[in-house]
């Protein structure tokens, strides 16, 4: 295997969805239903690996609260029950079966205290097993402009590059405090960023001052997309923050490690050919709901 090549990716879905409670009294918001393309409804977690398992991905690795293990093997470990398989239309038993053989891609891993994303990140150390990985978040959808996925297109540069990729999206100010932002130097004549500084929900202020890139226009900023392919190198940075309890907002984040890991070896920053659909927040959701099926 090369050392550039990219088998694993690794979903962080062990949030409590405390911004769409009551719901998530009762359902993970990363198995909420969005429409797709063809008017099937999908939990927001299978559309997100289905992407990862197109764009190349062999092993998907989705890490949860350990209570809801059980939940999320029931949609891609357990078959339809024989009473609903047998109500099923043709094409949704056809789909059932296709649940099955994309469920043993499929590996549910827990984190056992909820310290945050990068917190969430780290417990998928093992299974990573000391290679390069394809990171997405467990709340967000992609839509591509080109015929090539989102993630696909990381993986392309990762292959060019071979260090760290963060996907990157333009926001305007009023947006960055829920973002990370990122500043660089871009390479000459290309969508590649050399990323010199990674800043986690910087306000206005911080990122008029320090976050400006050079061609992006007054108060509109450049910020972390949702997708990554990161070297392990990150694990260890991790464990550092959790050995010497860096937090940041109470929890471990894994932006502050992003920036360690620049300093380290480097980050190419690339300005993804599509676009991002949250889910995560209930008027986001919504507008996703709205949107989603139409970029398809």
């Amino acid at each position: 295997m090369q050392a550039n090549t990219v088998r694993k990716a690794v979903i962080p879905a062990a949030g409590f969805g405390t911004r769409f409670f009551p719901a998530t009294k009762v359902v993970k918001k990363e198995l909420f239903p969005i429409i797709d393309k063809d008017g099937r409804a999908k939990p927001v977690i299978l559309a997100i690996v289905e992407e990862l398992i197109s764009a190349g991905i062999a092993e998907v690795g989705i890490v949860t609260q350990a209570e809801d293990k059980e939940i999320f093997e029931e949609l891609f470990k357990q078959p339809a029950k024989a009473e609903v398989f047998q109500k099923l239309s043709p094409q949704n038993q056809e789909y059932c079966r296709y649940l099955q053989e994309l469920g043993e891609k499929v590996t549910i891993l827990t984190q056992e205290e909820q310290e945050g994303y990068g917190h969430a990140v780290f417990c998928a150390k093992d299974w990573v097993n000391g290679e390069p990985f394809l990171l997405s978040l467990g709340d967000h959808v992609y839509s591509s402009f080109m015929e090539k996925s989102c993630a696909s297109q990381l993986l392309d540069i990762y292959e060019k590059v071979n260090q760290s990729v963060v996907g990157l999206t333009v926001m305007p100010a009023e947006v960055i405090y829920k973002a990370g932002c990122v500043k660089g130097v871009w390479n000459q004549g290309s969508s590649l960023l050399k990323i010199t500084q990674v800043s986690e929900k910087p306000s206005i202020e911080y990122a008029r001052q320090h976050l400006r890139v050079e061609g992006i226009p007054e108060d509109v900023f450049v910020c972390i997309f949702g997708l990554y392919v990161l070297t392990p190198k990150i694990f260890d940075l991790l464990a550092e923050d959790i050995k010497n309890n860096v937090r940041f907002m109470g929890e471990f984040q894994l932006t502050t490690c992003l920036d360690n890991l620049r300093a380290v070896e480097g980050i190419t920053g690339y300005m993804v050919k599509g676009k991002c659909f949250d889910t995560g927040l209930p008027d986001a959701y919504l507008q996703t709901m709205i949107d989603w099926r139409n970029y398809r």
